[in-house]
């Protein structure tokens, strides 16, 4: 492929992969190595540092190497930064990574959806390297579904491209007004602004899109009306209702039991979509550091969600979906479970229970009385104690007519080698006298 233009000595220009407002990538060998150059499209004349805007370059590439100081397996590796020999533009060098990105997988012959596995896969793996990236205070600012790739060598998602990161704030704000993915934008970036909650925000949309088949505010064209519609409702309007897109761009072609797994979405999830999507920063989570930890801390078991006859019988039939989604993966078995028994209770128990409970209420209604009256005559005691001796003759007479209707209960178990008979020793009320 011929060379479009020299970038910098020692690396070969292998093509364009791809390009827009926002700037070029290229694929680029440097000796037996391929990688990739980031070329932004705002030229910086003088590699003087007196020049503030090669000054501000070099300050964001110094903060954008410290990403790199402690490598994450989900994010690109800086390689190198400079001036390109023609046309004095800056670049960055980035490890190339083979494989498809996220809008490639969601477009044809790709399903339109993410499985729930996958999207959780997905959500786990790139907060983890938003959270890298905050913790040593560098803003993506680009988040979308083309600058994240599938990293067919390792399967590992991949975050890319940091140029708007190695821009200045006035680059910024220009790139993204003209040529910024209004689709993924934080309402906040419409302004200028670029916080570290505007990545959380678009990484909510590419949630939202995975789970749903969709952004929630497409771009219908690229006129300018039509980015300010998006724009708008960015800052105004509550997403669509994510289950309900999804349910309507589920493949045709899956069976009826896949798609009902796949429709049981966790709550967990959902909320966490929920709280990305906040129209105030401040309602969103504070960093990727807190997002992280969020999904990390509500995924107990990922294989639960693995689409298999297994976990859609366990999913199905318990509470998984509708309270946290944190049940474990349970065996599969083919032995039926049935409700537990109601146990037989014998009439003598239900005799003994009614005797401690009038013994209690008594009790407790005479200690209350004596508390609260004071009384401390002899003939209220003995009027009380005359009340519980009633009470307990009351309680045995019914015991012993439980104990006598022993045949006319078909739930009362009698004693082993007793007769079921009505002889005279069954029945042990008769001439019971009262103690």
């Amino acid at each position: 492929m011929a060379k479009v233009f020299t970038i910098t000595e020692g690396l070969e220009n292998l093509g364009a992969l791809s390009t827009g407002g926002q700037g070029s990538v290229y694929k680029v060998r440097r000796g037996e190595v391929i990688s990739a150059v980031k070329i932004l499209p705002t030229p910086l004349h003088s590699e003087d540092v007196n020049d503030k805007n090669y000054r501000d370059f070099q300050n964001e590439v110094s903060k954008l190497k410290k990403v790199n100081e402690n490598p994450n397996p989900h994010i690109v590796k800086i390689l190198s930064s400079g001036i390109t020999e023609s046309g004095s533009l800056p670049f960055i060098e980035m490890q190339f990574i083979e494989g498809p990105d996220l809008e490639a997988l969601i477009q044809p012959p790709h399903e339109k959806v993410f499985s729930i596995s996958e999207t959780i896969k997905f959500a786990e793996q790139i907060s983890n390297a938003l959270a890298h990236c905050h913790n040593v205070s560098v803003k993506h600012g680009d988040i979308k579904s083309n600058n994240v790739k599938l990293d067919i060598k390792t399967g590992n998602y991949m975050l890319l491209d940091f140029g708007l990161s190695i821009m200045t704030e006035e680059q910024r704000r220009t790139s993204l007004r003209r040529a910024g993915a209004i689709e993924f934008m934080a309402p906040e970036q419409n302004e200028g602004e670029m916080l570290l909650q505007s990545d959380i925000y678009s990484f909510g949309i590419i949630l939202f899109e995975l789970l749903a088949g969709s952004v929630p505010f497409p771009l219908n064209s690229k006129s300018e009306t039509s980015r300010i519609s998006v724009m708008i409702s960015h800052m105004e309007t509550a997403p669509p209702d994510i289950l309900e897109l999804r349910k309507q761009n589920l493949p045709v072609n899956w069976e009826q039991e896949k798609s009902d797994f796949e429709m049981l979405v966790p709550r967990w999830l959902l909320a966490i979509v929920a709280k990305c999507l906040e129209k105030r920063p401040e309602n969103r989570f504070n960093s990727g550091i807190d997002l992280h930890e969020a999904i990390v801390n509500s995924i107990s078991s990922k294989d639960i969600f693995i689409y298999n006859p297994a976990n859609a019988a366990i999913l199905a039939g318990s509470a998984v979906n509708l309270v946290e989604a944190k049940s474990e993966v349970l065996p599969a078995t083919n032995d039926s479970v049935s409700p537990m028994p109601l146990r037989k209770v014998k009439p003598v128990v239900i005799g003994l229970g009614i005797l401690l409970a009038v013994l209690i209420l008594f009790g407790g209604y005479s200690m209350l009385n004596k508390s609260e009256t004071e009384l401390t005559d002899t003939a209220a005691i003995n009027l009380e104690n005359q009340r519980v001796q009633d009470s307990i003759a009351n309680a045995d007479s019914l015991n012993s007519q439980l104990v006598q209707n022993t045949d006319e209960n078909p739930y009362v178990d009698t004693a082993p080698g007793k007769s079921r008979g009505k002889g005279k020793g069954h029945s042990k009320g008769k001439g019971h006298k009262k103690k």
